[in-house]
């Protein structure tokens, strides 16, 4: 009678062990994804996370800052699953720190600079160019609204395109150095500063600034936007987040925006 109490214990906790084993992992839309995107991504990524979760991805919190502050934030431990950076460097940073997986790496987007003013501003047309007039067009003392020309690489494609064009010094003591590029197109947005230098993508998402030219883009570094899953996520709703990025909807989403969707 014993023996066979006991063998009916083992049967039994074969059958749970077995279930447990095949139990389905959490669903997608269960898993939460936490991503680290440049600033200038906002608006197009907001809505191409909206529709992922609608079809049953899963759920994704999205911080938004300048790259650079993001790269720092990484390497300091903060739980990111996918970086989304606005330039090279930043990607490069961690991958020299091992601090991306490699082999999710690649070139999503690309994007332009401009110069924008205010919608009522009074400023007229201005031709970029070498040489131009960019100091006497700021007024006796107005700003030049940019990221941090030294880090933001919104910043450091504006100081690259400046010295190209021959103008920097002429403005190099009158820049407002914002902390991100969407930091820098509310500068002029708010008439707090005349001008100012940020991607194509925010000046079309904000109708408080109107673009006055476009920066010729053999006088700056190509603006290539990387992607990659951190070393240190285990998501797999990450790696989901991360393949739809490449799909037809968020391509869509994309180039409603203004950027373009580089060929994998």
């Amino acid at each position: 009678m014993k023996s066979g109490r006991a063998l009916l214990g083992v049967a039994l906790g074969l059958v749970l062990a077995l279930c447990v084993a095949t139990a389905p992992r959490p669903a997608l839309a269960q898993q939460e994804v936490t991503v680290y995107a440049a600033a200038s991504l906002k608006n197009a990524l907001d809505a191409i996370v909206a529709k992922w979760q609608g079809e049953g991805g899963g759920k994704a919190k999205i911080s938004y800052a300048a790259s650079s502050a993001l790269a720092k934030q990484i390497e300091n431990g903060a739980p990111a699953d996918i970086f989304m950076s606005a330039d090279l460097d930043w990607m490069d940073y961690l991958a020299q720190r091992n601090l991306i997986k490699a082999d999710s790496r690649r070139n999503l987007l690309g994007n332009r600079i401009v110069l924008v003013t205010a919608t009522d501003s009074k400023i007229g047309a201005i031709k970029i160019g070498p040489g131009f007039p960019l100091a006497q067009s700021l007024g006796v003392d107005g700003r030049l609204a940019m990221g941090e020309v030294n880090s933001v690489p919104a910043g450091k494609y504006g100081k690259a395109t400046l010295e190209a064009l021959g103008v920097w010094p002429s403005v190099a003591t009158r820049v407002a150095q914002a902390e991100s590029v969407r930091a820098a197109l509310l500068l002029v947005s708010r008439g707090e500063a005349p001008l100012g230098i940020v991607y194509q993508t925010d000046a079309a998402a904000d109708p408080g600034v109107r673009i006055v030219d476009a920066f010729p883009e053999n006088t700056h570094p190509a603006i290539i936007y990387p992607v990659a899953l951190t070393a240190a996520s285990k998501s797999a709703a990450a790696a989901a987040l991360l393949a739809y990025l490449d799909g037809a909807a968020a391509r869509s989403e994309f180039e409603k925006q203004g950027f373009t969707v580089l060929a994998r």
